[in-house]
C-alpha cells in the first residue's frame, strides 16, 4: 500500500517540469532554513528535497546520454572508450 502510494507520487513528480521546479528552489530553501515545528515546514522540507531529487535525476540521465554519445563517437572513430567518471554532484546543506 505504501509502495503503491509512493509509486503514484513518483509518477506525478516525473510529469513536472524541471524549470518550473527549479524556479521554486530558492523559495523552499529560505523556508526550510526557518525551522519550526509546523506541518507547513515539514512539507516545505519534502518539497525542497523533491526538487533536488528531480534535478539530480535529470543530471544523472544527461550524463548517461552524453557518455553514450561519446562512446558511439569513439567507436566510430576506432578509439577505445574512456574511463567513466562519476557524476558531478554536491551536497547541499
Amino acid at each position: 500500500m505504501i509502495e503503491d502510494m509512493l509509486d503514484k507520487a513518483a509518477e506525478k513528480i516525473l510529469s513536472l517540469d524541471e524549470a518550473s521546479l527549479t524556479a521554486l528552489w530558492d523559495k523552499y530553501k529560505v523556508r526550510i532554513e526557518r525551522v519550526d515545528r509546523s506541518r507547513e515546514w515539514e512539507r516545505a522540507v519534502i518539497i525542497f528535497f523533491i526538487i533536488n531529487a528531480v534535478r539530480a535525476k535529470n543530471h544523472l540521465f544527461n550524463e548517461y546520454v552524453l557518455q553514450e554519445q561519446r562512446e558511439r563517437r569513439e567507436n566510430k572513430s576506432g578509439n577505445k572508450p574512456g574511463k567513466k567518471s562519476p557524476p558531478n554532484l554536491r551536497i547541499i546543506k
